[in-house]
């Protein structure tokens, strides 16, 4: 790859910017153009059904679930005092409403992962339960939280390879079937993260290397036996799918809000993207649901802009930052990985719209702003899509409609953060935007 670079960057002018680690927009010249994708409004339907079928049981597991009846659903609030912060610190115009989609009050990780990374592990617990034992698809589904079907979990294993919440929810909802459950973490990954797994029986595994590297461990590992499972963050159809069921959750919500999405009336979702996997289910799952006025919008720290180079030369998964001699490094943990999912450009081909990297600065800015003006907690790199708002309205063509837009904001994780590493992030983005404060109550 290294000796086509230079051919690469004469073709793509914007690559040059990227190795110089300056912040990019770019417009996905495909967009809305007709393309076979590999999946199918149905197998939506088909995650929202197993889910339903599997609330008895997370509401048994997780009585955190309880309220929601075992459903794993997160808020889609109004924020219009950030939306207005955020357009005087960028002294720009923001038309429409601001919201944020608050995946980081999920049940369970407290992050979008309790979406594709649970939904994995529930279906291969389906498959062994209706494999090995007489469950059907009508059965209360609680009965997998007994003691019986715990001892036939026991002898099954899962293990993946992850940055953090990948690995966080997996090995959550993993232990709780009483699988024995393994995750190979990344060195981004925070440390109160593997302090989490470990307290919930998980064997964790460090490495002192990235996550793709992570992840080939945990794939070769799981392939020496037969009864150990692997959810693999670069290729999962399983975990895509998971992500796509919340485009079913935000059409309701929208809805409830009259907001109808349409060329007049666009819907903006501004999505962090590490593999690009979750940002890539959750895009698919909206544009099934609502196949007019969605433009989703990744953002990428300038130090690991993976699916955005995959995607804007048509590689894919085929290159990685490192073969443009950027360092990926961030402290977006998240967000840290140099090569994108083998499933998401090639999906989002024609389904994205565009795309923003951003430098770490501005999330911990973001973060601190949205305690200030919301009372809302998010880890840094749920912070991202915040980064990427101005340019996307800057650079929208059809100005007319900007009036009716709606801007969603995807925040993708941070109920679990303990307090004093919250106040840390807080602190640093407070201390940025040169406004020393203390942190409000949580």
């Amino acid at each position: 790859m290294t000796e086509n670079i230079e051919q690469l960057i004469h073709k793509f002018p914007l690559l040059n910017n990227m190795r110089q680690y300056e912040p990019i927009d770019w417009i996905n010249p495909e967009f809305g153009e007709k393309a076979e994708i590999p999946f199918t409004q149905a197998e939506v339907f088909d995650v929202a059904a197993r889910f339903k079928r599997f609330a008895p049981y997370l509401a048994t597991a997780f009585p955190e679930t309880q309220k929601t009846n075992g459903q794993l659903i997160s808020p889609l609030i109004k924020i219009d005092k950030m939306q207005s912060r955020l357009a005087g610190l960028n002294d720009a115009e923001i038309p429409g409403n601001v919201y944020l989609k608050a995946d980081s009050m999920l049940p369970i990780s407290g992050s979008i992962k309790s979406r594709g990374g649970i939904y994995e592990v529930l279906k291969f617990a389906e498959h062994v339960a209706t494999t090995e034992t007489n469950l059907t698809y009508s059965d209360d589904y609680a009965i997998l939280a007994t003691p019986e079907y715990h001892k036939l979990f026991a002898d099954y294993g899962i293990m993946v390879g992850s940055t953090g919440n990948l690995g966080l929810s997996i090995g959550m909802a993993a232990a709780s079937f009483g699988f024995k459950t393994t995750v190979h973490m990344s060195v981004d990954a925070r440390q109160w993260k593997k302090d989490m797994l470990r307290a919930n029986g998980v064997t964790v595994v460090e490495h002192n290397d990235s996550v793709s590297v992570a992840i080939a461990q945990g794939r070769e590992e799981a392939a020496k036996d037969p009864h150990t499972y692997f959810i693999d963050d670069e290729g999962s159809k399983d975990l895509f799918l998971g992500y796509s069921a919340a485009g079913i959750e935000i059409q309701k919500q929208l809805a409830d809000d009259g907001i109808f999405p349409d060329a007049d009336h666009p819907v903006f979702v501004y999505l962090p993207a590490g593999v690009g996997g979750s940002p890539s289910g959750v895009s698919f799952g909206l544009q099934m649901m609502m196949p007019e006025g969605i433009y989703p919008v990744f953002a990428e720290p300038t130090h690991v802009p993976s699916v955005t180079m995959g995607m804007m030369t048509h590689l894919y998964d085929k290159i990685a930052v490192t073969d443009l001699g950027i360092d990926g490094k961030t402290l977006a943990d998240g967000l840290a990985v140099p090569r994108s999912s083998k499933i998401a450009g090639r999906v989002m081909r024609t389904l994205l719209y565009g795309a923003h990297t951003f430098s770490d600065d501005d999330i911990y800015r973001y973060l601190a702003m949205l305690a200030d003006t919301q009372d809302i907690y998010v880890e840094p790199s749920a912070a991202a899509g915040f980064t990427a708002i101005v340019p996307t309205v800057n650079g929208f063509k059809n100005k007319a409609a900007l009036k009716n837009a709606t801007h969603v904001v995807w925040a993708t994780g941070g109920k679990l953060v303990p307090d004093d590493e919250m106040q840390k992030y807080y602190d640093k983005g407070r201390e940025l935007l040169d406004e020393p404060q203390q942190i409000l109550a949580r």
